[in-house]
């Protein structure tokens, strides 16, 4: 019996690469944790350091539940990591891959709801470094080649330092072209130390033990993987799109 190829079943996109991301940094030595995407204000934001009078808290970026005082749908995966370590004793290493919600307009870059990846770490001997090596490492993984990376200084209430990410253009290896708009370069997530206070907001003692974390939308990655010029694509159900892979 001949098999219609066009018509079998396969996996989005986004699954594919949620599966490879999760076998790179599960052979790096990380755990995968999950959490819950309706979340308290609590973790959303008090315990990962974000002031009471941020911008992030407001209507314009955060879906409140109507009738829930103090509940919201979680505006990144951040509160995965505080409640892994009210749960667990240093060392630790985690990702974690979910869906998070912003109360943003739509466009090529932007959706109201994204999935993203975050990543910690936390030890007695935690670096900077070690966070440039294992997004070294992640980089050369998922593309199957050296990629250089750079950090930019940066802020994030939930870091201290923190840095943006940049990752060498893997189209022209740092040459310069359109997909990197001749800069050479690829900006791609937040990072940073975690800040002592959110190390102690979940019961980790600062003063023995350090941490690095990352974060990053996971479409950012798949549409640098894949060459996709527009977010909105994985979402659209059309199948002339998922097809393609």
């Amino acid at each position: 019996m001949q098999t219609d190829h066009a018509n079998e079943g396969h996996l989005h996109p986004l699954t594919s690469l949620s599966r490879k991301i999760v076998t790179i940094f599960t052979d790096l030595g990380f755990e995968v944790a999950s959490g819950p995407e309706m979340e308290t204000e609590e973790y959303n934001f008090d315990k990962l350091n974000v002031p009471k009078d941020h911008p992030s808290r407001d209507m314009q970026d955060t879906f409140w539940i109507k009738d829930k005082p103090g509940i919201v749908l979680r505006t990144h995966t951040s509160p995965v990591q505080v409640r892994f370590m009210e749960n667990h004793k240093p060392p630790l290493r985690i990702i974690t891959l979910g869906r998070v919600f912003r109360n943003e307009a739509t466009d090529a870059t932007h959706e109201a709801q994204f999935s993203q990846l975050e990543g910690l770490a936390v030890g007695t001997d935690i670096t900077l470094a070690n966070l440039k090596a294992t997004l070294e490492t992640f980089f050369a993984k998922l593309f199957e080649k050296e990629i250089n990376v750079r950090f930019r200084p940066s802020f994030f209430p939930f870091v201290e330092p923190g840095v943006e990410v940049d990752m060498e253009c893997f189209s022209c290896s740092g040459k310069g072209c359109s997909l990197c708009k001749q800069t050479g370069w690829i900006e791609m997530m937040g990072a940073g130390m975690v800040h002592p206070a959110v190390l102690e907001a979940a019961g980790v003692d600062s003063k023995t033990y350090q941490g690095f974390a990352f974060g990053v939308g996971l479409e950012r990655i798949a549409m640098a993987v894949f060459q996709i010029p527009d977010l909105r694509y994985f979402y659209s159900g059309d199948l002339r799109f998922i097809h393609q892979f």
